[in-house]
């Protein structure tokens, strides 16, 4: 009879579990824009959702989403995505699409100007900000009536690229300050002039080059003179996914020992942000104590933008920047979501039980 009883119970068990699977099998992935706090602008959630997915347009991305579709409950789980310079909520969707489908609730904050809609002040003005806007970006959701009750905030997952990747090394811990910005530029305004200057120009191996270099330091050196750490705790996020981050200005000593488990994603071919001075600076420093969790070495910059924002929207040097190397193989892409995926579950599920310590 006790074996019959067990039995009985581990069926049931497995009966809740396959019909949970089977609901997250079934929904769609919602999408929905709620308030910032604090004046932020909007923050974009995408969530599992008991409406099916129809065409959206979002700008000149097409999408497959239910706006607005009434949430269901997925495994309790949030995650933030921190956005890369000039950024939007639409090129991370293949990611947060990949997330919901495990059952995440995904919330992309608008970091202030510097989003698509205002790049007004990228670069360390910028990273000043984001850290403190991904908290309220939890409190947010935290305060949603519908999105509230079906997550528990004690451990939230955070992924960043680019820009989004400097505000995920701040989030693990990590310090940094606008002089050593300038110093790095100081050092390697050459080798890493788009990492110090962004889409305002470029180098192009004539007289003018000198020019260039020398109004870009000028105001770099006017602008960024502050040697104050720049750090932000947020004990609600145990764990970070950082994609091809800006890492240059990092104090890499405050990066050797990660507050949370980090993981990094690397591009070999990153015109942007040149490994040596950024993903691989990091890497060296917190060595087995991070984690690649993936290298790809005929990846460009925006290898992690997916959907890739449409080559006819964007100038020469951004198309230069964030397209793909000849030879790239973009299909992959998939698998690396895949792999962002099992990182969070990993570090943020279970749940703990009721009346758990």
């Amino acid at each position: 009879m006790k074996q019959l009883h067990i039995h009985h119970h581990v069926s049931l068990i497995l009966a809740g579990l396959l019909a949970v699977c089977a609901s997250l099998a079934q929904a769609g992935t919602g999408l929905m824009e709620i308030p910032g706090m604090q004046g932020d602008g909007p923050v974009t959630v995408y969530y599992p959702s008991s409406a099916p997915d129809e065409a959206l347009q979002r700008g000149p991305f097409s999408l497959q989403a239910a706006w607005q579709g009434a949430p269901v409950a997925g495994n309790g789980r949030l995650v933030v995505v921190s956005h890369g310079s000039g950024g939007n909520p639409w090129v991370h969707s293949d990611l947060a699409r990949a997330l919901v489908g495990a059952g995440f609730v995904v919330a992309l904050p608008e970091h202030a100007g510097d989003n698509a809609k205002d790049p007004s002040t990228p670069g360390p003005e910028s990273w000043k900000r984001r850290p403190a806007e991904v908290s309220r970006a939890i409190d947010a959701i935290a305060k949603d009536a519908a999105l509230a009750p079906l997550l528990s905030l004690d451990r939230v997952g955070m992924y960043g690229m680019s820009a989004g990747g400097h505000t995920a090394l701040s989030l693990a811990g990590g310090r940094w300050s606008p002089a050593l910005f300038r110093q790095h530029c100081e050092a390697h305004i050459a080798d890493d002039f788009a990492t110090c200057v962004g889409l305002a120009t470029e180098l192009k191996g004539n007289l003018l080059d000198g020019v260039k270099k020398a109004v870009a330091l000028g105001v770099i050196r006017q602008r960024f003179d502050d040697a104050a750490w720049q750090a932000h705790g947020e004990p609600r996020i145990a764990a970070v996914v950082a994609g091809v981050p800006a890492a240059a200005d990092f104090d890499m000593e405050s990066l050797a020992r990660p507050r949370v488990p980090l993981a990094l994603i690397t591009s070999g071919h990153d015109l942007w942000l040149v490994p040596r001075f950024h993903s691989d600076r990091v890497l060296q420093a917190c060595a087995d104590r991070c984690t690649v969790l993936a290298a790809l070495p005929d990846a460009g910059h925006g290898a992690l933008l997916s959907p890739p924002p449409p080559r006819d929207r964007m100038s020469a040097l951004a198309a230069r920047l964030l397209g793909d190397p000849p030879g790239f193989d973009r299909s992959q892409m998939r698998a690396v979501d895949l792999r962002i995926v099992r990182y969070f579950e990993q570090h943020l599920l279970p749940l703990p039980r009721r009346g758990a310590p």
